[in-house]
């Protein structure tokens, strides 16, 4: 049973990383964002989107933790 949940948990993984290595390819397009007068170089899109999400997913945990921390005081 444990080589089983191990067999899916790679293939979930591996599923991801395709969707992921899809997205990045399909989005090349290049794209300059500007926010208060700051504007980045030209890069694709992909580039952009990953890197959101990649602060996402270290932000909302590091929020997550922080609170529940507070929370036992």
């Amino acid at each position: 049973m444990r080589n089983l949940s191990r067999i899916v948990f790679g293939v979930f993984v591996l599923a991801i990383l395709l969707v992921t290595l899809v997205f990045i390819l399909e989005n090349q397009q290049p794209t300059s964002m500007m926010f208060l007068g700051w504007a980045t170089p030209a890069l694709p899109l992909s580039v952009f989107v990953v890197a959101a999400l990649l602060l996402g997913l270290i932000i909302a945990p590091a929020l997550a933790w922080l609170v529940t921390r507070r929370a036992r005081r």
